[in-house]
């Protein structure tokens, strides 16, 4: 989709570096965008970091985009670590010149606002927040992974209890991308309390939950470092009351915790209602390219319509989760981020909870139907959809 921002929109034409991680998917970009090779517009090209060195060099190459890790960036931008790298940096000199956007990663937070909820409403959010892990096995740049709450809140041990329930229903996934096990036992080593789900085999992690971390200790690796793997941290904050809760959380994702490309707030029935004065005021001042309510942020990314991309601002010295924005079918101009609204529960159940009954056959009939857009298809899409 990024590429095709490119083309459309930026009139530009694109050579598509593949990752060797998914290496085997490039034949079938090629196939899906034939005319666009044929013409010239599109290119589609494999290899390591050799590949990617030769291309950002190259005298034809005038604008770089990437995604990937904040890691990768830096190193492209301003060299190796070490003291020639520093040195660039102090005098905002970086190795290359030429016009650089970005899609970076998160620390992803979900933050629960305090208040009643129902066993039905609980039930719904925490498989919910599992399911924002789960999906392609923790490895997306909007999954859930810190969970934000408020120690006072009643339903703070139960809901933490219906969340671990769910991570128990759910296999584990092969690990597939490179350094997973390493960054799983390295977050694993550096907390204390830390619960593991499932009977992970070889080429697996088991999911795991980090609890009880302090929000004092900014420097934690659960707030610094996107863990890029089948891991959620939970920490909790002092305050009781839900406005200065909102208030407070607004200010520790600000400031303590890394990147700026989404967050999810769940609220109590009837809380953006009856505080919607409050509840603007954290949107606004929420420094994240997409703020969802009540539901994964991840779904902006899914709809291409709506802008993608880290909240405006970070410095290349600084780049946090990015720079540009792409999707965007609307063609907004300027954008500063994305509002996902939605209610608490919804039915039938979301496509893509890791507990849908018939996902496997409503994706075939979903591509089918985008394939043909044959209203014919659509009564057997719908039945199937309600089978979740």
């Amino acid at each position: 989709m990024d590429a095709l921002y490119k083309m459309f929109v930026e009139r530009k034409s694109v050579i598509l570096k593949m990752n060797p991680v998914n290496a085997y998917l490039g034949p079938f970009i090629e196939e899906a965008f034939r005319e666009l090779v044929d013409a010239g517009y599109f290119a589609v090209v494999y290899g390591g970091a050799e590949v990617g060195a030769y291309l950002v060099e190259h005298e034809g190459v005038d604008e770089i985009h990437i995604t990937g890790s904040n890691h990768t960036h830096d190193r492209i931008v301003w060299g190796p670590p070490g003291p020639e790298r520093e040195a660039r940096i102090a005098a905002n000199d970086p190795l290359v010149k030429k016009e650089i956007t970005s899609e970076l990663g998160n620390v992803s937070p979900i933050v629960v606002v305090p208040g009643v909820f129902s066993e039905k409403e609980l039930d719904f959010q925490a498989a919910n927040i599992a399911s924002m892990l789960a999906n392609n096995a923790g490895f997306n740049c909007n999954a859930a992974k810190l969970l934000v709450l408020s120690r006072p809140w009643p339903q703070r041990e139960r809901f933490l209890e219906r969340l671990a329930e769910k991570f128990g229903e759910i296999p584990p996934r092969k690990a597939y991308y490179p350094g997973a096990a390493q960054r799983h036992r390295r977050f694993l080593e550096a907390h204390a309390h830390v619960a593991t789900f499932g009977e992970a085999r070889e080429g697996e992690l088991p999911w795991a939950l980090i609890r009880d971390i302090d929000p004092e200790a900014r420097n934690d690796l659960c707030f610094r470092e996107e863990a890029f793997c089948s891991i959620l941290g939970e920490t909790s904050l002092p305050e009781k009351d839900p406005l200065v809760f909102l208030d407070r959380a607004v200010t520790f994702c600000n400031e303590a915790v890394w990147g700026t490309l989404n967050i999810t707030l769940i609220v109590p029935s009837g809380f953006e209602r009856n505080e919607r004065e409050a509840m603007l005021a954290a949107i606004d001042r929420l420094r994240y390219g997409t703020v969802a309510i009540n539901h994964w942020a991840g779904l902006v990314y899914g709809m291409v319509s709506p802008p993608w991309g880290a909240f405006p601002g970070s410095p290349l010295t600084d780049i946090q989760s990015g720079r540009g924005w792409v999707h965007n079918t609307f063609l907004f101009d300027a954008p500063q981020k994305v509002v996902l609204r939605g209610p608490l529960t919804v039915s039938p159940r979301p496509a893509w909870f890791y507990d849908h009954r018939s996902v496997h056959e409503l994706g075939r009939r979903l591509t089918r139907f985008e394939e043909t857009g044959s209203l014919v298809a659509l009564p057997g899409l719908v039945l199937t959809a309600l089978k979740g």
